[in-house]
């Protein structure tokens, strides 16, 4: 199985989707993070580190993409298409200031996945017209974790995407414990929380609290 069908299936099937924020980590380096996220269970790992050295960058990379493919767990990295191919990725994920997503097929190829953030209806007709593999969804709460985030979409975007748009989705934005059951019973199957859980130190046991209301 290639990298962008690993990563469309497991969005599809449904799950937590897993980010890295080492600023929000308790002073834990990401990769014992990402390691705490696997064992727990969590099969989808997006690299997202915005102000890091590109050098670092590539070094932590390197270890998380061995780390996920020794779980059989998909590995995206965000915006850095480049750092995508060097460290043999999964797929990239891009936002709407990006590189558009017919380019990034130029670069990627067919055999990553290319997910968007997406923040409207429009955008997220534009996103399956021009060929995303995903999109993201939200932010459906207000979140700190983006220094550059958008307002809040609410829960009536992510219904417009249940009820009108294809693709696999992740709904992503201010979603914690105490509203993920909201967020699911509006339809989303794949939902992603960062500081929920990598701002915790029992990892573990924050995952198995997440997994038991989606399930």
């Amino acid at each position: 199985m290639n990298g962008r069908s690993l990563v469309t299936e497991l969005i599809a099937k449904g799950g937590l989707y897993g980010l890295t924020a080492e600023k929000f980590s308790l002073g834990r380096p990401n990769p014992e993070v990402v390691r705490a996220m696997l064992d727990a269970g969590v099969r989808i790992i997006q690299y997202r580190e915005k102000t890091k050295k590109m050098g670092a960058k590539f070094e932590e990379c390197l270890a998380l993409r061995a780390m996920t493919r020794e779980y059989g767990a998909a590995f995206i990295v965000n915006d850095d298409i480049d750092l995508a191919l060097l460290v043999d990725a999964d797929g990239v994920h891009v936002g709407q200031e990006d590189l558009p997503v017919a380019a990034v097929r130029r670069l990627v190829g067919a055999d990553r996945a290319i997910g968007l953030s997406t923040h409207s209806p429009e955008q997220a007709r534009a996103a399956v017209a021009a060929g995303a593999d995903y999109i993201g969804v939200g932010p459906i709460f207000a979140t700190r974790t983006k220094d550059d985030v958008c307002a809040p979409v609410g829960l009536s975007y992510l219904d417009y995407v249940v009820r009108e748009i294809g693709l696999p989705f992740v709904a992503i934005g201010g979603i914690k414990e105490h509203n993920l059951a909201e967020v699911a019973g509006h339809g989303a199957r794949c939902t992603a929380l960062v500081t929920e859980i990598v701002g915790v130190r029992d990892i573990a046991g924050k995952v198995a609290a997440l997994r038991r209301i989606l399930a």
